[in-house]
């Protein structure tokens, strides 16, 4: 069952995933639209991939970033969407404790993750364009590894703190989240314990997690226009623009999106906006940001043009061989 006794009261073990639930005639189209979606963002974000490996022309710091931001992106999408899709086709919308809290681990760490990340892109870009002849000597593969590897970790670290405060909660109902996915808010608010330790702690970590990588990529963005409002040319000045600016357009929607889910107030009737402006840094933004690094790309889509190069001649050599028979 998904309650325990504890005292007088009862210990819940187990919520409801709301999700979109309520909107029960739609739930056929929107298992569709979102299992095209997932599919949509694990074949596009895995192809990014393959083409940084693939193609030594890719082999670059920016490129390298992008790919580590493509495999963040899978695995942001893999802790959402496969659940909320078996919600959606199952009765039963539940979710243990420790299931829950598994899930917002995850989440937080990745959203965490892709503020380093795309801290880590902005200066990667401030060194292109504002110390191009210092770049190949500051952005060496040594300091990539270096920034990469503490991403990974900083983010899973902080975390990992906060789920174990969340942990030492004692539920006692009501046990119904409304939302799609297992997120700090709605978790603290179903919580019967004092939680000023959680967002005290929250407060600290937001600081280094959220305000200090959007600081970082301020300043970046702030000496990089600098730098590019001094070139003579206009083809320059384009030039050096459209170097950064598929990671302007992420950065923006990210944040955006962020900023309006956790800075507007928590009324009921902004409750089902938050859910749908969610569903942007969630689902949409993985889904997305493979097509804005890819468009108007011309190394990406070189890339592209010599992998399926490669991809026919292998067809061409490993089909049978085929044979003309003449008749006499």
């Amino acid at each position: 069952m998904g309650n325990t006794e504890e005292g007088n009261q009862t210990a819940i073990r187990e919520f409801i995933l709301l999700g979109f639930g309520n909107l029960l005639e739609l739930q056929p189209f929107l298992f569709s639209f979102f299992l095209m979606i997932y599919i949509l963002t694990l074949t596009g974000n895995c192809f990014i991939i393959l083409l940084v490996v693939a193609d030594q022309h890719l082999h670059t710091p920016m490129y390298f970033f992008l790919a580590n931001l493509s495999c963040l992106e899978t695995c942001t999408s893999s802790v959402i969407l496969p659940k909320m899709l078996a919600d959606m086709i199952s009765q039963k919308r539940t979710i243990s404790l420790n299931g829950c809290l598994t899930q917002f681990y995850f989440f937080g760490s990745f959203v965490a993750i892709e503020t380093y990340i795309l801290a880590v892109m902005s200066y990667d870009r401030y060194v292109a364009i504002c110390r191009p002849l210092l770049y190949a000597s500051i952005m060496n593969g040594k300091l990539c590894c270096q920034l990469m590897a503490g991403t990974w970790t900083n983010g899973p670290f902080f975390n990992g703190i906060l789920v174990g405060l969340l942990a030492q909660l004692y539920f006692c109902g009501p046990n119904v989240i409304n939302h799609y996915f297992c997120d700090l808010t709605p978790i603290e608010k179903l919580s019967c314990s004092d939680t000023i330790r959680i967002e005290l702690f929250t407060l600290f970590s937001a600081f280094f997690i959220t305000v200090t990588p959007f600081l970082l990529i301020l300043i970046s963005y702030i000496c990089i226009m600098s730098t590019i409002l001094k070139i003579p040319s206009a083809v320059g000045r384009k030039k050096a623009f459209l170097t950064c600016s598929s990671h302007l357009i992420v950065v923006c929607t990210f944040y955006g999106s962020i900023i309006i889910v956790y800075m507007l107030p928590d009324t009921p009737t902004l409750r089902d906006l938050n859910k749908v402006f969610s569903l942007f840094y969630t689902i949409l933004n993985p889904l997305i940001n493979p097509l804005i690094y890819s468009l108007r790309n011309k190394e990406v889509h070189k890339a592209l043009k010599t992998l399926c190069g490669r991809l026919t001649v292998h067809a061409r050599l490993c089909s049978p061989p085929s044979f003309n028979l003449i008749s006499r």
